[in-house]
């Protein structure tokens, strides 16, 4: 049950028929009129700005129009028992006690339904996330962006859509030759005795190789590993593979898992490159021609030469951009159109790329490719996820275990946990840098957003407990015949947003709505529950040991919210803490 939508199609209506009788009139559409929540400062439960959006329209003032609106909206709804007129041009509702008791009948029998947007179209989308090298383990860089992706593909899931979580593995190129040589050279150190070549900028210095090269030599026990070029192969694919071991068990161990790992080498295999390039050109969106240097590169340095170029400047980027390097290999971007060719053939309705901050760049030239492969503008979606700083003691935080400039996931979650590290990192928008303060994290404080929304959770399941009642179980109750408090309605008008949460979430793909959201609803609670210090009718056990109805039914309607919240972000809900 969205109220919001519900008093939304009402006003519609009433508008409608207003316009039948040529009271008022109306614009082409109505999409600019909007039912939000007010602002504290009114005493009200609902707000909307139609007086102000036709107030133009009408040639009347927002108090004129709202005058002959608040009359019709009152008639027609018995539940309101307060309507007023707000400057500048707001209509703010005010619901009799009995809407409540309705509302919290209604979303305790819709328990598994309440919060999903059952008249929205369901799509199918693909969701490109992480795809880091595999070249080593995911680092803290890797992390916010892992959990966006996955908490975006949750809220979806939610909302009913249908999801393919997907990993693109960059396993060609001189990066993988470099990362095989690394691990070749770690082999010969642990066989051969030979120290590892750290002056060669090239190479990967991090101990982890070493486990790479140990399993390499268990594995292949007959192999001789005196000779690089005979062993090549063998070495570039056992090397990826453990590399991509040790990423989906550091997936694993954040709640991770993907549907799909697409190797970019089997593309280039597969001719992909060649067939997405063949495509462009039959279209014409590819030429030979000249590009400029790139920014910061001295201009008298760069030699200019004839490459083969997408025409991305059709497509509003400011420069076309090469597909093939000076050696006739194909360029990271040529192999990239390539995957997203691939990723269209599979007819997915959206596609979604999460993309590191380094990569924010990068969005316009791809999306320009996927605008000339499927001649959509709204086809590609793309989130940036910006830098986190590790901060402990008010000073940046460095805490690497293992040779290698970062700061691994496991070393992350080693230090703080699964649950506070997806909650943190997704406690503030993805396109701002996050401080992620490990004091904050293990403090049991209003200070810890997953300690305070937990432990909402755990004083529910108490209250439960001590009726030797499950949490986890329906209620069924016979008659709803409540009447509850204001401070009770502030919570359930929190808890009737959380539809309203759900579907900006889903469909601006901005996941940290939902902690915060979790947030401010646990504030509220624990507020409430606190009043029961000094006034024993605010308390949900009375004197006589036992809970009345109206009260477990608020609670379980609150730790549905909760749970579901927590279920979608990926993080536990305990019943005691």
């Amino acid at each position: 049950m969205n109220i919001f939508d519900l008093y939304l199609e009402k006003i519609k209506k009433i508008l409608l028929d207003l316009s039948k009788d040529s009271n008022l009139v109306l614009p082409e559409n109505l999409d600019g009129i909007t039912v939000e929540t007010p602002p504290q400062k009114f005493d009200s439960d609902i707000s909307t700005n139609v007086a102000m959006f036709l107030s133009k329209i009408n040639n009347k003032s927002p108090s004129e129009l709202s005058e002959i609106l608040i009359e019709k909206i009152k008639k027609q709804d018995e539940l309101i028992e307060n309507i007023v007129f707000a400057k500048p041009g707001f209509i703010n509702i005010t619901f009799k006690p009995i809407f409540w008791t309705k509302f919290v009948e209604e979303i305790i029998n819709n328990s598994k339904t309440f919060g999903v947007n059952q008249k929205e179209k369901k799509n199918n989308y693909l969701i490109e996330f992480v795809s880091a090298n595999p070249t080593g383990p995911l680092h803290v860089g890797h992390c916010r962006g892992a959990i966006l992706g996955d908490v975006i593909a949750n809220v979806l899931l939610f909302n009913n859509h249908k999801v393919t979580k997907e990993y693109y593995v960059n396993d060609y190129g001189n990066q993988i030759i470099n990362f095989t040589k690394s691990v070749y050279f770690r082999i010969r150190e642990i066989i051969f005795k030979e120290p590892f070549p750290s002056e060669n900028d090239d190479l990967y210095p991090g101990d982890y190789l070493i486990d790479f090269a140990q399993n390499i030599i268990n594995s292949n026990k007959k192999v001789d590993f005196s000779d690089f070029e005979k062993n090549t192969d063998l070495l570039t694919t056992a090397s990826v593979a453990e590399a991509l071991k040790l990423i989906k068990k550091n997936l694993k161990s954040l709640g991770i898992n993907h549907d799909n790992f697409v190797s970019e080498k089997e593309l280039v295999k597969n001719q992909e490159v060649e067939g997405v390039i063949n495509y462009l050109q039959k279209n014409k969106f590819v030429y030979k021609g000249k590009i400029k240097a790139p920014a910061g590169e001295d201009e008298k340095n760069w030699v200019s030469r004839d490459q083969l170029l997408f025409k991305s400047t059709d497509f509003g980027d400011d420069k076309d951009r090469a597909l093939q390097k000076s050696d006739g290999a194909w360029t990271y971007f040529a192999s990239d159109v390539a995957y997203h060719k691939n990723k269209l053939d599979r007819k997915f309705d959206f596609l979604i790329n999460i993309l590191g901050a380094d990569h924010a760049g990068y969005i316009k030239r791809i999306s320009s490719s996927v605008e000339a492969l499927s001649s959509s503008k709204s086809k590609l979606l793309c989130k940036v996820s910006q830098l986190v700083k590790l901060i402990k003691d008010k000073k940046p935080f460095k805490m690497s275990k293992r040779k290698g400039d970062y700061i691994t996931v496991d070393d992350l979650i080693n230090e703080v946990g699964k649950d506070a590290t997806r909650f943190i990192m997704l406690n503030r928008s993805s396109d701002a840098e996050l401080d992620f303060d490990f004091n904050n994290v293990i403090e049991k404080s209003k200070d810890n957003p997953l300690y305070y929304v937990q432990y909402c959770y755990a004083r529910i399941s108490s209250v439960f407990r001590h009726i030797d009642r499950d949490l986890d179980t329906e209620i069924k109750i016979d008659k709803y015949d409540f009447n509850y408090t204001r401070d009770e309605i502030d919570i359930l008008k929190k808890i009737s947003e959380w539809p309203k949460c759900i579907n900006l979430s889903s469909n601006k793909l901005e996941p940290h709505r939902i902690p915060t959201y979790l947030y401010e609803l646990a504030s509220l609670f624990h507020s409430y529950w606190n009043l029961g210090k000094d006034n024993p009718e605010k308390r949900f056990i009375n004197d006589q040991k036992k809970i009345s109805t109206d009260k477990l039914v608020f609670l379980k309607a609150i730790s549905n919210v909760i749970k579901s919240g927590m279920d979608i972000v990926g993080v536990s809900a305990p019943k005691k803490m």
